[in-house]
């Protein structure tokens, strides 16, 4: 079995790529990034590739199964860019899906892409995925979603594969995560439990989330099993402000939504912070998943708790500790400080950091 990856070297797939050399059943792993990291698993092969401007074709020759993982978080400032690389860029993927014969396809999606749902009780695969319409991370999720409908409309004979994590934590994208959440005025050495001694406490704010680690063995089994369809993948037990208290030994404190809303809308607006006031809808308005599906006919389980995984990413940050692909690594010194400043407040920014 011949697998592609998108977005190889980033959160998940820097997860991903070692299991699936490990698999008996795969013969070779294309890993396709934009940036290729300088220390590269010698079992793989390895692309450079801009979904949504090179030919993707080339790479995509003799491929059984493609897993998409390539997305953008920020730059939320520029969201023509964002627009490009995820939307262009995974309608490009899929039309040369569609030309190779690749068989299958396994997407990467989120909770993000569902509709506001229910916090008192889990929903399933079927609740609508119409997205938060106020997040272009939810938005750009949604849209996605349409696009594989569409494909799988028009190709009966592939397999479709959706899993839809909720919040992706670990240690090795502790640092990236600090860049797209917190931005460059923030120093990572004061992401430290003991410092963060306050949790809002705001209605409705409850979220899922998952180790890295637990998120690859769920694309691993979905690409080298015979299933199809979407799968939620998710770890007890749900961050609810009470629970988020509890692990960073912090108190909750009530306060109100708007509040809590307007102030992430204001710091964003001013480029104080990358986070644009969408996210705290998306905590708020994303339901609670049922993931049933995934353990009962994927055989997935996590291992690690949504409350420890949280933990370990938080204490990686305080520790600036990242990967080793130009996505994930730590960014230090002056030039890397300086091109974060640049990149909030010029849109389209680019740099090789």
């Amino acid at each position: 079995m011949r697998i592609v990856v998108t977005g190889a070297t980033g959160n998940v797939g820097s997860r991903l790529l070692p299991q699936l050399l490990a698999h008996p059943d795969v013969t070779s792993v294309v890993g396709l990034a934009r940036r290729l990291p300088e220390v590269r698993d010698p079992r793989a092969e390895w692309v450079a590739a801009d979904l949504a401007e090179d030919d993707l074709h080339p790479a995509l020759a003799g491929a059984d199964v493609v897993i998409h993982l390539a997305w953008l978080l920020q730059p939320a400032h520029d969201p023509d860019e964002m627009h490009r690389v995820i939307i262009v860029g995974t309608r490009r993927l899929l039309d040369a899906v569609r030309d190779q014969g690749v068989t299958a396809v396994v997407h990467a999606s989120s909770v993000g892409a569902y509709s506001s749902g229910p916090k008192d009780r889990r929903v399933e695969e079927s609740h609508p995925t119409g997205g938060i319409p106020s997040s272009t991370y939810s938005r750009h999720k949604a849209h996605a979603e349409r696009l594989l409908d569409a494909f799988e409309a028009a190709h009966p004979e592939r397999r479709v594969v959706r899993i839809r994590p909720g919040l992706i934590f670990q240690a090795q994208a502790a640092s990236a995560l600090a860049r797209y959440f917190l931005g460059p005025y923030v120093p990572q050495t004061l992401v430290r439990r003991r410092l963060l001694p306050v949790v809002p406490d705001v209605a409705r704010l409850a979220v899922q989330a998952v180790h890295a680690e637990d998120v690859a063995r769920a694309f691993l089994l979905a690409a080298t099993q015979p299933v199809t369809g979407a799968f939620n993948v998710a770890a007890e037990p749900v961050l609810d402000p009470q629970t988020l208290a509890r692990a960073l030994g912090a108190r909750a404190v009530p306060l109100p939504a708007a509040l809590v809303r307007a102030v992430v809308d204001l710091t964003w607006r001013l480029h104080l912070q990358p986070t644009d006031p969408g996210w705290v809808d998306v905590g708020r308005g994303t339901p609670l998943m049922d993931t049933t599906r995934a353990r009962t006919e994927l055989g997935w389980t996590p291992t690690v708790r949504a409350d420890d995984a949280l933990v370990e990413t938080v204490d990686a940050m305080g520790r600036r500790q990242g990967g080793a692909s130009p996505v994930l690594r730590p960014r230090t010194g002056v030039p890397s400080r300086a091109l974060e400043l640049v990149r909030a407040f010029v849109p389209g920014a680019k740099g090789t950091g």
